[in-house]
Parts: C-alpha cells; structure tokens; sequence
C-alpha cells in the first residue's frame, strides 16, 4: 500500500446484446417507502453503471461494452444499439457530455462514444492512457478520471470526442471515484482503502501540472464512490462494506466523518438529490436515506435488485445497473 506523502492527522473512525425484454413490472416487497420498480430490462452483458440523458439511458455492461436503450417509456424500455467490437477491456464506469460517452475499462483505459445518432454509435478512441481508468466526473470542458494508483488525470474534452490529456496528480491509495465541489474549488476523491481525499483545484486553468492535497480522512470500509452535496462542503460516500458515509470538509485541513449507515451490503455508487441518498449496495440492492440532518442519516427505503451496483437519478425515477438483472427503473414515491 502506498503510504500519505503529506502527513496529516490520521485517526480510525468506527461507525457503525442480444436484444434486452423488459419483464413484468413489480412492487417492491416490504420496506420500500413507496418506491417501485416500473420495468427491468434484460441486457446483453453485466451492467455496470448507467448514465440518465433525457430519454435515453447508456449502460455499461462489462464485456459486453455499451448500450444504449430509449426510456421515453419507462415502463417498456428499448434498445436502440450496442458498441461492443472495437471496444477494449471490461466496460466498466460512464459518463455522458452532450451525446459523447466516455467508458472506463480499467488497464485498457477510456475508449470514446459519438452517440450523436444513437442508432448508429461511433467508436472515436479507445485505449486512452488513462490507466487504469475507474470512475469520472466531467465539469465544463474537463474529463476528471480516476486511475486507480495513480491518482487522477485531467482531461481538455473541448472537442468532446477527443480528449486531450493534461496533467496527473498522485493521491493515497487507489483511487476509484472523483467528483468536482460545486464551487469548483476542490477535486473529492474516493481512495479505496485509504478513504477520502480533497484536492484543492481552483487553479485549474487549462488542466496541466499538479494539484495540492489540502485535507484526508480515513473511511471504514473501502472507498468506492463520492458525490457533493449541491450546495454546502459534505461528501456522500459509498464505502463497500463499511456502508454509506458523510463527510464535512467545509474546512479542507480538518476533514472529518460526521455520519454513517451500515447498510449490510456492499455498498458501491451513491446519488444525492433533494436531501435524499441513494446507494446501491450488491446483493442488498437499492437504499434510500433521508439525509435532511446531515450527521443522522435515516434509510427510508430498500429496493431488493439482484446485484446493484451502477445509479443514475432523474426527477421521478431511479435507474439501477444490475449486473444480473439489467436495468433496473424505479418510480418514485
């Protein structure tokens, strides 16, 4: 394991492809606060993420690389096209700006999509070196990407279907996620079994050189996931089998954990919208927490999928990445 090359306080925290056919539709069983599941659809490979754009949804899904599938009725989704020749590795984490598609494959990097007619996707690079590539978050015209130890890399995506790629800055252990503050000061990374890191970004400029590390902290478990809260400095983290974490970094150099959810599976992405998180937790499938006190996270809701693992959330739905099950829509209460 690579060790903190920047000492700060270390303290242990203890907290708690053939074509796809969607099946019948079904209620959740008990415990699901109100959410129900409108539709599953088959894919062709194991889902591992999705991407939500207006009605259109693109899923990863492992060797069996990308498809896209229209949504414009959840309750009978279609497929419209797959990418899978050409596509190098194991289609792993999306992410969409405009109808470009950015997928992750690990040691084989970021291949690119030009989904402009998404009947007929075009293959506009592959095997990217940005290895290995892991989860990204785009802002304005910069693709951030994980690359496991490694750190993260910074990406000029200008001309979407060809990133340019800048610099590359080392973080603590392996990063699996990042994710830009909203004041796009600060780049969040979720560090596998080192926790949580924050990297102060505001000289950004045009994507070169190296960025400070200003403020970590240990998480339980293994860091996979990190989103922002939209408007105040707490993280939400999906921390495999630690479970579900929150961390306040108002002030960057004492960052801490100030609340957490055992969530009994293993828990993989989280989404955060309107004081709600969202976790996708394996075999244990959806939760949903009530996070409207930030440090007492209440769960609301479980949503029983298979294999959960991918999560994109719209204004009525949820939309679940279920390696075995497909994907999985979900109504809201």
């Amino acid at each position: 394991m690579r060790k903190l090359k920047t000492i700060f306080p270390f303290f242990s925290l203890m907290f708690l492809l053939s074509c796809g056919t969607p099946n019948e539709p079904e209620s959740i069983m008990g415990g699901d606060g109100g959410y129900k599941i409108v539709s599953k659809f088959t894919t062709s490979g194991y889902a591992q993420d999705v991407v939500v754009s207006d009605t259109i949804a693109y899923v990863t899904q492992g060797e069996g690389g990308l498809m896209i599938i229209n949504i414009s009725n959840r309750n009978a989704p279609k497929e419209l096209s797959s990418v899978i020749q050409n596509l190098k590795g194991y289609s792993y984490k999306v992410a969409v700006k405009d109808s470009v598609v950015y997928i992750s494959a690990g040691a084989f990097g970021v291949s690119v999509v030009d989904a402009f007619d998404p009947l007929n996707p075009i293959i506009t690079a592959t095997n990217l070196a940005l290895k290995p590539a892991r989860g990204f978050d785009i802002r304005d015209n910069f693709l951030f990407t994980a690359v496991g130890e490694y750190g993260f890399k910074v990406s000029d995506i200008s001309y979407p279907t060809q990133p340019d790629i800048r610099g590359e800055t080392s973080a603590p252990g392996f990063a699996q996620a990042v994710c830009v503050s909203p004041d796009r000061n600060y780049l969040l990374v979720a560090c596998g079994e080192m926790g949580f890191s924050i990297f102060n970004i505001s000289e950004l400029q045009s994507g070169w050189g190296t960025y400070p590390m200003t403020g970590w902290v240990d998480t339980p478990g293994y860091a996979e996931d990190v989103v922002s809260h939209p408007d105040l400095p707490y993280a939400f983290m999906a921390c495999g089998t630690g479970g579900f974490f929150i961390v306040d970094y108002s002030d960057s150099a004492n960052v801490k954990v100030i609340g957490g959810y055992s969530t009994g599976g293993y828990a993989k992405e989280v989404v955060y919208k309107d004081n709600k998180a969202y976790v996708t937790t394996g075999q244990r499938g959806l939760q949903i927490f009530d996070v409207s006190n930030i440090t007492t996270p209440i769960r609301i809701g479980t949503v029983q999928t298979k294999l959960a693992k991918g999560l994109a959330v719209d204004d009525k739905y949820v939309y679940v990445a279920d390696e075995q099950e497909g994907l999985v829509i979900i109504a809201f209460p």
